[in-house]
């Protein structure tokens, strides 16, 4: 099969598309072949050796954390699953990835996917899509009628905060640039704060949670807009832990899991018109490494998408 790989880790300019061997399945996995996948900030942080485990498989890696195909076989142990079925999935991200024409995922971290949309946007969903819900929901325990900081909520992640969030009922507020105010209030935010040209600290206060997705200097800022017994979640590592306990506030870091249960829910809304991907653009599997460098470079708004198989 054709797939991205890299042998060794540094630049995009390190992905390689080229012929690489089938992957094997295991008696409780189904072998997908892969129509579209996406890229991740995580992809370019593995590729470039700065994340944790990721050196933990073997040479040469095959990236990538998303996936949207058909079943095209099934291991003795599957069940609940067919041939030919259109299943979308975060598979288990100490295996090898879904750049890939095939990929090999354990049948419990799949799910069917949307029906009212293409490969394409179905690949946009899984791991952005997972760690949105997880973030507001499973760490963050909103609630309707709640008031909900998003940080980068134009970005792979924020979009479909948002829109889960609104969803909820809660009172959503966002942080992005000047360009994106009006695409966020027409996705559901309630108020969107232009970071380059105003302290969301300054205007801000008696939140409920924030959903921290840049990290650095922003959550220490954070946690002055929460109300006291307010939360603070976070994609990425803690700056000042002691902080959070200090002014009586829970949360902290969390990993984003595999849950296919996430992933029906999510389907569920897309085919009620409740939530929908955004895509920025969508590049041929072959021209991974154009894709990943324009998403190192910051500034997308919503996820771009490898396309693997022509879907008409």
């Amino acid at each position: 099969m054709k797939a991205v790989t890299i042998h060794k880790y540094g630049s995009a300019d390190e992905l390689i598309y080229e012929e690489t061997e089938n992957p094997g399945l295991l008696p409780d996995d189904v072998l997908i072949k892969v129509y579209a996948t996406s890229v991740n900030p995580v992809d370019w942080k593995v590729r470039s050796g700065n994340y944790p485990g990721a050196d933990q498989r073997a040479w040469p890696v095959i990236l990538g954390w998303d996936v949207s195909g058909t079943i095209e076989h099934l291991g003795k142990e599957v069940t609940g699953f067919q041939i030919g079925d259109e299943v979308y999935a975060r598979p288990n991200t100490k295996r090898q990835g879904t750049y890939a024409e095939y990929v090999a995922v354990n049948y419990k971290e799949i799910a069917l996917k949307p029906k009212s949309i293409d490969h394409i946007h179905a690949a946009a969903v899984p791991l952005a899509g997972m760690t949105a819900w997880q973030g507001l929901f499973d760490h963050g325990k909103l609630q309707a009628g709640q008031k909900v900081l998003i940080h980068a909520a134009a970005g792979g992640v924020g979009i479909y905060a948002v829109q889960l969030a609104k969803w909820k009922g809660a009172y959503v507020i966002g942080t992005a640039s000047e360009s994106n105010i009006d695409f966020l209030k027409d996705l559901g935010a309630d108020e969107v704060i232009d970071y380059n040209n105003e302290d969301f600290e300054e205007r801000l206060g008696n939140i409920d949670l924030v959903l921290d997705l840049i990290g650095g200097d922003v959550q220490l800022k954070s946690l002055e807009v929460l109300k006291p017994g307010g939360i603070f979640v976070s994609t990425l590592a803690i700056k000042d832990e002691a902080a959070i306990a200090a002014k009586g506030l829970t949360g902290g870091r969390f990993m984003t899991q595999s849950n296919p249960e996430d992933l029906r829910k999510m389907a569920q809304l897309i085919d009620e018109g409740k939530l929908k991907p955004i895509i920025y653009d969508i590049v041929d599997l072959k021209d991974a490494a154009e894709a990943q460098r324009t998403i190192e470079e910051g500034h997308v708004r919503g996820k771009i998408v490898l396309k693997v198989v022509d879907d008409n």
